[in-house]
């Protein structure tokens, strides 16, 4: 009789042994410990602590074993990989949400069936602090799904049209008849604003004046929120996502992402701060609105107009050259 599948997966060998109740093999990685940034606590920021990986993945019996073939058999190393796919991806404050993204992307794989995971902080109590999660494609009745009834990839994303808006942009008359342009375009866009003019009060101290001036940049966004409700301020990859996916106008917050980030950027001037972001969610293209700072790699367009005769001819081939996806002529 099938017993608790949690026991079969990372219970004692003993235990697992005795709790196996389908036909299924497993896969594991155990005992993995990486030293990283994580948590929801201020006191957890830039300081990194032991985290322990226990990951078990079920799968429907491969013919490696008969055939002492490697090319057949499901490789530990696509646990590994998935583990340090979701860790350089950004900081991530839960272990909850390092542990669902680990899961997605093995069973991205059509031979994993089921993934059971474990997670442990080892620095913050003389213990250990952790979670546990199953996942699974196995419907109730614990047969293996066909390949075709799995769900499409979680963690497909589009690419976005990144454009940046200077303050002169911002504070002109033509700042509505940009918004119609860019909705015009029907892109997932993501716009990027620049910081106020006026100067920004100092803390002396790096951490605290590269808040100041991220919050600053969100004055900004939030200002052109509330002049245009077609433009939704969002400040996670997970917003991001959602409004891409859904043809969304969003416009970026960068405080969460940025300070997140484990590939920081170099300064968060609006300038770098876009063009970061830009490469970060390997935008479609990358433009400038109107006169403004010189970005590499951004294409400069002076008018409203121009965006949809240069992009809509672009999309049409009917350029003079093909772009890659910051904008830059090849």
């Amino acid at each position: 009789m099938a017993g608790s599948p949690i026991k079969a997966a990372l219970g004692t060998l003993e235990g697992r042994a005795a709790e196996t109740g389908n036909e299924l093999d497993r896969i594991s990685v155990r005992d993995l410990v990486l030293a990283l940034e994580i948590g929801a606590f201020q006191a957890e920021r830039g300081v990194p602590q032991r985290v322990r990986f226990n990951v078990v993945v079920e799968h429907t019996p491969l013919p490696a074993a008969q055939d002492d073939d490697v090319d057949k058999v499901l490789s530990y190393d696509m646990i590994v990989e998935a583990i340090e796919a979701v860790l350089a991806e950004e900081r991530i404050n839960l272990l909850e949400t390092v542990a669902e993204r680990i899961a997605a992307r093995i069973l991205l794989d059509p031979r994993a069936v089921r993934v059971f995971i474990r997670i442990e902080k080892l620095d913050r109590v003389p213990g250990a602090l952790g979670i546990e999660i199953m996942r699974s494609r196995l419907p109730e009745d614990g047969r293996v799904a066909p390949l075709a009834a799995r769900p499409s990839d979680p963690l497909a994303r589009p690419h976005p049209f990144v454009v940046f808006l200077p303050r002169a942009t911002l504070a002109g008359p033509d700042l509505r008849r940009w918004i119609d342009a860019i909705a015009d375009l029907d892109k997932p866009t993501v716009i990027c604003v620049d910081a106020p003019g006026l100067p920004l009060p100092e803390a002396g101290q790096p951490l605290a004046d590269r808040r100041i001036a991220l919050l600053a940049i969100e004055q900004m966004a939030w200002k052109l929120a509330g002049q245009d409700r077609r433009c939704v301020v969002v400040d996670s990859r997970t917003e991001i996502d959602w409004a891409m996916k859904h043809g969304q106008i969003s416009v970026w917050a960068p405080s969460k992402i940025v300070l997140d980030a484990r590939d920081k950027p170099v300064s968060v001037s609006p300038i770098d701060l876009t063009r970061w972001f830009a490469e970060r969610f390997e935008a479609e293209a990358l433009v400038v609105a109107g006169d403004g700072p010189v970005m590499p790699g951004a294409t400069t367009i002076a008018g409203p107009e121009g965006l949809q005769a240069r992009f809509a001819a672009d999309a049409a081939g009917e350029g003079c050259g093909r772009t890659d996806r910051l904008g830059r002529m090849e």
